[in-house]
């Protein structure tokens, strides 16, 4: 099974048709969201349909909570393109799930709120926290929140980020993280982990947020969008 880990769409519908256009061209069986899919951008009923329509497992993020919960009321603009019904799917995601891969136990979770934001230079001390939970011990992580993609390994195991699909810091691509293994497996066997970087269209998601006048915090997305420099 190849199985594409995606998170932080955040409204970009260009980044992720860029994205899902070399999902498809490399033949992914499925792919696993971690949450994140509105927020931010000007398209966030076409990105939040894409994860629906296309991921077979899902998990929410901060900013689905937050908006799907309608817990900051400065997010009205995002209520207004998603209505009520998608919000409540948003709020109703799981916070984790795990799979065995080739004898490797995952955690899947976003980030936040199930965790603090952990970034790829975070003490080993803190990772180590993050592979027990609920009473086991995980030998694979996997999130997103962070906005930068990862492959990371420690003691306990591999520490594996998503980065952003649509509001990467970094590197302004589409980014996504890709598994190749025996999915379901608990026996050991060769587990390909890889990083996938697309290149999108930039100037034409930055210009969809220019024209969008009423978009909260509009500058600093685009300014996110073009740079890779987090700008809030």
């Amino acid at each position: 099974m190849r199985i594409a880990l995606v998170g932080d769409l955040h409204g970009n519908f260009v980044a992720t048709q860029a994205l899902d256009k070399e999902l498809q061209r490399q033949r992914i069986d499925e792919i696993w969201f971690l949450g994140d899919a509105v927020g931010k951008g000007p398209q966030n009923a076409e990105t939040c349909d894409w994860v629906r329509r296309n991921c077979t497992l899902c998990v929410g993020g901060n900013w689905d909570y937050g908006i799907g919960g309608k817990e900051f009321s400065e997010d009205g603009y995002f209520w207004a393109q998603l209505g009520e019904e998608r919000m409540a799917w948003l709020n109703g995601l799981p916070r984790e799930e795990e799979r065995w891969i080739s004898g490797v136990h995952f955690r899947l979770f976003h980030g936040r709120p199930v965790t603090p934001l952990i970034s790829v230079q975070a003490d080993k001390a803190v990772f180590s926290e993050v592979f027990r939970a609920n009473g086991r011990n995980f030998t694979g992580i996997a999130f997103a929140d962070s906005h930068r993609p990862f492959v990371r390994t420690l003691a306990e195991g591999y520490a594996l980020n998503t980065g952003s699909v649509g509001n990467s810091l970094g590197v302004p691509n589409a980014h996504a993280v890709i598994i190749e293994g025996d999915l379901g497996s608990r026996e050991r066997a060769p587990l390909t982990m890889t990083v996938l970087s697309v290149p999108y269209d930039n100037e034409a998601a930055a210009d969809l947020a220019r024209r969008d006048t009423a978009l909260p915090h509009r500058e600093s997305f685009i300014n996110e969008v073009l740079t890779g420099v987090y700008s809030r």
